[in-house]
């Protein structure tokens, strides 16, 4: 199943990007951000943790019960009582998917679960094995797999894999793992895990060293076929892989991964703007793909490439995410032919000393503010060059 080209895209905003503090979501946004997943077209959309609150359950309920294309996912612990919860809360999906996980690193093992390795093993089969029962979409997932001991997750993948899962994820929980690591992490249990090659292999990295979505990337040359991630790149701590950065890297360098999505990227800008706005996150002006400036140009040397042949500085249409179209910032870094551009737009056109003059002025207006408008531009236009 690895060596298809389709990467599945499995959304987490719900989930792991509402756990970052301060983001909750009401049902009602939720769920619309579930139907803007759904007609985006997310594969997977993990709806939520049913058993962490009445308000967590009834969130997936809904979803389930509205999201007609995508699977819904809900997660649990390895634990009968999680999954049970997740029985009930997707009851009304037209497609739905177990994800049950449990830690495998030495740390969370002794610290967090208190438990021994073979304990934990024995969880790995009796939850993925209970979860069938119900289900016939089962995710299992190891926490911390990328801090954990190779050979024992060998183990537990193929545990997961023989009582029934037919997804295998690993969580980069705490963002802790590099490109060149990763990559041979994958390669690793994909060789030595017997039956990999009848499962789907996940990844879902964090991104606490800036790197969940290199990691992402890595892991799909390694022949992972499933990225966990989320909007705008929210979740706990430094959040999870960006999903629009994800997905427009294997768009774009499409001949470098070889892969592809079925994400209508187009749908990416308003996506990006409901969870902003839901989360009270705000989106950074240089962030990649959806940022306020991810189109917009200000320096002279890039306005006139820009002017010229967009390629020369833009790899992506603004219009395949929803951007509309690039804009020309007008501000102390601008040349002449970038105030050309604006003037013709307004049907301005100006002799040599007359623009001259404009420019002059603009330049010095510009040096005392950070961007200039186009009324302003009209202004000094008016004054300096006898135009009414």
């Amino acid at each position: 199943m690895t060596s298809q080209g389709q990467v599945l895209i499995f959304d987490t905003t719900l989930r792991d990007g509402e756990q970052a503090p301060g983001a909750s979501m009401t049902g009602e946004q939720k769920l619309h951000v579930a139907r803007l997943l759904d007609q985006m077209g997310v594969d997977i959309i993990e709806a939520g943790f049913p058993i962490s609150s009445e308000g967590a359950f009834n969130a997936v309920h809904s979803i389930a019960r509205e999201v007609r294309n995508s699977t819904v996912a809900a997660l649990s612990r390895a634990v009968r009582e999680d999954i049970d919860a997740c029985v009930r809360a997707l009851e009304p999906a037209r497609r739905k998917r177990i994800h049950t996980f449990i830690a495998t690193s030495p740390i969370h093992m002794r610290y967090k679960l208190q438990l021994s390795a073979e304990q934990v093993y024995e969880r790995v089969i009796d939850s993925v094995t209970y979860a069938r029962r119900f289900c016939d979409d089962v995710e299992w997932s190891c926490e911390d797999g990328t801090r954990s001991e190779p050979e024992f997750l060998y183990r537990c993948f193929e545990a997961a894999i023989k009582a029934g899962a037919s997804t295998v994820n690993i969580a980069d929980t705490v963002g802790f793992t590099t490109p060149e690591e990763f990559f041979d992490l994958i390669t690793g249990i994909r060789e030595q895990v017997p039956g990999m090659e009848k499962v789907r292999f996940s990844v879902h990295c964090h991104d606490d060293l800036g790197m969940a979505v290199a990691n992402s990337l890595s892991a799909v040359r390694a022949g992972a076929r499933q990225i966990e991630c989320t909007i705008n790149g929210v979740g706990e701590r430094a959040g999870n892989a960006s999903l629009e950065e994800v997905v427009m890297a294997m768009k774009v360098r499409a001949a470098a991964y070889g892969v592809r999505t079925n994400v209508k990227t187009e749908h990416l800008k308003q996506l990006s703007k409901a969870v902003s706005e839901y989360t009270g996150f705000v989106v950074p002006p240089n962030k990649a793909v959806v940022g306020a400036n991810a189109f917009a140009h200000e320096s002279g040397i890039h306005q006139h490439g820009v002017i010229m042949n967009r390629n020369t500085y833009e790899i992506i249409d603004p219009a395949e995410v929803g951007s509309g179209e690039s804009s020309l910032v007008m501000g102390r870094h601008s040349g002449r032919h970038a105030l050309q551009l604006k003037l013709r737009q307004y049907g301005v056109d100006l002799g040599g000393n007359a623009f001259e003059e404009v420019y002059r002025r603009f330049k010095l207006m510009a040096d005392d503010r950070k961007a200039v408008s186009d009324g302003e531009i009209l202004a000094l236009v008016k004054t300096h060059a006898g135009l009414n």
